[in-house]
C-alpha cells in the first residue's frame, strides 16, 4: 500500500515495495511510484489529486471511491479488504504533512481490527497498533516510542531500557524515547486500548 506522502527512500523501505505481490496506491502516489519505474496493480481514491497523464495511463485499474468520509489511505485498506488480503504493509503515509501524518498513524487503530497484519514502514521506522499483549522482535539500543489511544490501557513491559508496570500513559510523550536491551520486548495490554508502537529501524539514530 502506497499513500501520497513521503516517497520510500531508504533501501530497507524499498524492499517492501520491490517485493510486494500485488502494490495498491493512493490516487496521489500513482504519478510518484511511476517515475520510479513502478506500476500499481490498482489506484483507488476520490481521483482529486491524481494528474491527466497518469489518469490515462493507467485507466484500467483505477478505482473512483468519492465518498467523502473517509481519506485514501482508508479506501485503500479497504479495497484490500475487499480483495481478501489479511496482511498489509503501508507505505508513504508520513512525512510531507504532519497533520496528514498524525491522522494516518491513527487510523493503525481501525486497521489492524481489519486484517490479520498491518504495519506502517518508513524511511526511519515502523509504527503498529495492538490491543492485546505483544512481542516485537528488537536489537540492544533499538529506540522504541508508546503512543496510547483512548480508553487508555494499562501497559506493563519486558525487555525495555525504562520499564512500565501498569502505566497508564495519559500524554504521548510520556511513552517515547525508550530502548531495547536485548532480542525482544514484551508489552502487555490490560483494560482494553489501542497503544501504538514505533519502532526505530535497527542501527539508525535520529
Amino acid at each position: 500500500m502506497v499513500a501520497n506522502g513521503l516517497f520510500p527512500q531508504s533501501e530497507r523501505a524499498r524492499q517492501y515495495l520491490d517485493c510486494g505481490r500485488t502494490v495498491i496506491c493512493c490516487d496521489g502516489a500513482a504519478r510518484n511510484l511511476a517515475l520510479m519505474g513502478m506500476e500499481p496493480h490498482c489506484i483507488v481514491g476520490d481521483c482529486d489529486s491524481i494528474d491527466p497523464e497518469t489518469r490515462r495511463r493507467f485507466a484500467d485499474r483505477i478505482v473512483r471511491i468519492t465518498e467523502q468520509e473517509s481519506n485514501d489511505l482508508t479506501k485503500c485498506m479497504r479495497h484490500a479488504q475487499a480483495l481478501g488480503f489479511d496482511d498489509v504493509v503501508i507505505l508513504g503515509a508520513t512525512g510531507l504533512r504532519e497533520d496528514h501524518t498524525l491522522g494516518n498513524v491513527s487510523l493503525l487503530a481501525s486497521y489492524c481490527r481489519m486484517f490479520g497484519r498491518v504495519a506502517m514502514i518508513s524511511d526511519f521506522g515502523e509504527f503498529h497498533a495492538i490491543s492485546r499483549t505483544t512481542t516485537f522482535e528488537t536489537v540492544a539500543g533499538q529506540q522504541i516510542s508508546l503512543f496510547a489511544l483512548p480508553p487508555v490501557a494499562a501497559l506493563t513491559s519486558h525487555g525495555l531500557l525504562y520499564p512500565l508496570r501498569r502505566r497508564r500513559l495519559m500524554s504521548w510523550w510520556e511513552g517515547t524515547l525508550n530502548e531495547a536491551t536485548g532480542s525482544s520486548v514484551t508489552i502487555e495490554v490490560e483494560g482494553g486500548g489501542d497503544v501504538m508502537v514505533y519502532l526505530l529501524h535497527a542501527g539508525s539514530r535520529h
